[in-house]
């Protein structure tokens, strides 16, 4: 069995403030990136457990070099740093995979379910939406995961995440780390965490790994809703992209990589 595993930072147990997520503060930062490791620690040894013999780990935070390797197994393989490529997230994902899990993802832009909740970028992006339908960063390359014919079958994170993932496929296994409350977040002990992040990827690989395909809409209208109006002009020269007020750009595609690749380019 080959899995994927997309790791984040800011669903990790515990996790509050943009400083506890930047390498930048390291007094801050790094029980996070050590608590980021052990989750996805955690969810490598159940796979193990389960038999997977391949496992494939993109550090998917920032700068995509947080994961601490020496305390990872040592048959799995990581993609640290960014290719630029529209994957991503997913970058090196292919059909040759058995199943994808996320790893201390979080709530979309503009939900009060996460301290630091947002999509892609805290900083640039407002919203972005698939045929009028808010996505989260799990949404947008769940569908990815599906375009190549693999399921996803476990997402750990925030509360406001896990209802989400439920409300897109019931069968996907959920661990809630934490729950975000305003400017607050209510945490569960890093330990317990970690006994359940084991738990549900075990769950989730005994079970019909196909039913964690996402479906994916046969036209789709994707929009970036930008935070500054310089942003969506810019954007909107892309090929095919449509200015659809100041702050928003849309594309419109049926080849759902197509909308990967104008994310890319967009944004």
């Amino acid at each position: 069995m080959k899995v994927y595993i997309s790791a984040d930072i800011e669903g990790v147990t515990g996790i509050g403030h943009w400083d506890e997520t930047d390498k930048g503060s390291p007094n801050d930062y790094r029980w996070f990136q050590k608590q980021m490791t052990a989750e996805v620690l955690a969810a490598c040894e159940a796979a193990i457990r389960a038999g997977a013999s391949e496992i494939l780990i993109k550090d998917a935070h920032d700068s995509g070099r947080n994961l601490i390797l020496d305390e990872l197994p040592e048959m799995a393989k990581v993609v640290r740093g960014w290719a630029g490529h529209p994957l991503s997230m997913v970058q090196e994902l292919d059909k040759s995979f058995d199943a994808i899990m996320f790893i201390g993802y979080h709530s979309r832009a503009g939900q009060n379910t996460n301290t630091l909740a947002h999509t892609m970028s805290s900083v640039r992006i407002a919203r972005m939406t698939l045929n009028g339908l808010d996505m989260s960063e799990f949404y947008l390359h769940a569908l990815a995961a599906s375009y190549y014919g693999v399921p996803a079958v476990f997402v750990s994170g925030d509360e406001g995440l896990c209802q989400e993932v439920k409300a897109h496929n019931s069968s996907i296994q959920t661990v809630a780390t934490i729950r975000g409350e305003g400017n607050s977040v209510v945490t569960q002990h890093p330990a317990r965490s970690l006994k359940m992040i084991a738990e549900g990827v075990t769950r989730a690989l005994a079970g019909d790994l196909s039913t964690g395909l996402i479906d994916i809409p046969q036209n789709l209208e994707f929009s970036i809703e930008f935070k500054k109006h310089q942003e969506a002009y810019r954007a909107a020269f892309y090929p095919g992209a449509e200015l659809l007020n100041p702050l928003t750009v849309g594309f419109k595609s049926q080849d759902y990589f197509e909308i990967m690749r104008f994310n890319l380019f967009a944004y």
